[in-house]
């Protein structure tokens, strides 16, 4: 496996450092050079009994020099998908002629990943909303300091894998400050169809991140509470984009998505919600291009004898749908962003090119 340093991190050398190869990755109970790669447990809070709470972190430092990027998921905790897509790339990849330095945190919430909810149990905090954190406030803050501090920080750009929240599902899309040329050139390499513009709320780990001077995006991707594949493979080619855009990885290529929308204005993207309470027969997934005025879903009572029509009421793409089937007045049903004349024809060439592909994840 490899040698096993005093604070039980194992370093393994996977490649033999080339005359140009880059600076060791420093993190505070040591450093992982070029040519090695870095399996630790890293503290970041304590139990109730003084027992440390610790979040993996696998340093993988390539032969030659290059950015460093890190890689992160399950900021809450019952979203999964991300966590396959870290430990994939962080233990499946070859990664012997890496240019650059790969920080991979697959677990960021561990608390709340034990217990399988989306906030850190006890301190009831979101900790995507605490970064970059304070080494003297909440605990949630503390935690985050320890991870932004120390990983977050020292690397020149990151992903940061997010699904939906229980009972929704999102198709696979970025949410980046497309008004910051660094991060717009990040999200355009990861390759999705669907880039939503915002600075995102404060105390979010990408927009924390970039303020700080480490381009971030947030990719999201399924619903909570489950790996699902065809997401997960999505992702990793974005992965692998990001590196090739990057120099990262010599021999990958830049991805085209085949079309994209960059969504901007509050005005091209809707939340459409329920008028009514009821149950939900919802008549597109997630990804789905759907037509103004066309049938996204209805609402009935248990007898089926007062029903609600949803419309779509411009044309576009869903990029979230609900996937549980029950709701109260005002809970969402949707979410739907609009697409111009040039990408709707873009949309319906690749659906003619490739009919057995109903939606785009």
């Amino acid at each position: 496996m490899g040698m096993i340093t005093d604070d039980g991190t194992v370093l393994e050398r996977f490649a033999d450092a080339a005359e140009e190869a880059g600076d060791p990755f420093v993190y505070p109970d040591g450093r992982v050079k070029p040519g090695e790669r870095a399996y630790l447990y890293h503290e970041v809070s304590q139990t109730y009994l003084g027992d440390p709470v610790n979040i993996p972190v696998t340093v993988i430092n390539g032969p030659a020099a290059g950015p460093t990027v890190f890689l992160t998921a399950a900021a809450h905790g019952d979203e999964l998908n991300g966590i396959a897509v870290v430990r994939e790339v962080a233990h499946d990849w070859d990664h012997s002629k890496l240019n650059g330095t790969l920080v991979c945190l697959p677990v960021l919430n561990v608390p709340g990943f034990l217990a399988q909810q989306r906030y850190l149990p006890i301190y009831d905090r979101d900790l995507n909303r605490s970064f970059p954190g304070s080494r003297t406030g909440s605990g949630g803050r503390r935690i985050a300091a320890r991870i932004f501090d120390h990983f977050i920080e020292p690397c020149d750009l990151g992903l940061d894998f997010h699904t939906s929240t229980r009972g929704r599902t999102n198709m696979l899309h970025a949410r980046a400050d497309m008004t910051d040329e660094d991060v717009a050139r990040l999200a355009r390499a990861f390759s999705t169809n669907v880039i939503l513009d915002s600075e995102g709320p404060g105390g979010t780990l990408r927009r924390e991140a970039s303020e700080a001077g480490v381009p971030t995006i947030t990719v999201e991707m399924g619903e909570a509470h489950r790996f699902q594949r065809p997401l997960i493979d999505r992702a990793l080619n974005g992965v692998v984009s990001v590196l090739a855009e990057y120099g990262l990885s010599e021999e990958s290529t830049v991805h085209w998505p085949g079309w994209r929308t960059v969504i901007s204005e509050d005005s091209e993207k809707t939340w459409l919600r329920a008028d009514v309470g009821g149950i939900v027969d919802m008549e597109h997934d997630r990804g789905a291009l759907v037509y103004e005025g066309d049938r996204v879903c209805t609402i009935s009572n248990p007898f089926k004898t007062n029903t609600e029509t949803v419309e779509a009421p411009f044309t576009g793409i869903l990029v979230g749908v609900l996937e549980n089937p029950v709701v109260y007045p005002g809970n969402p049903l949707c979410h739907l962003v609009e697409l111009d004349a040039d990408t709707l024809r873009a949309v319906e060439r690749q659906q003619q090119y490739d009919p057995t592909r109903e939606s785009f994840l």
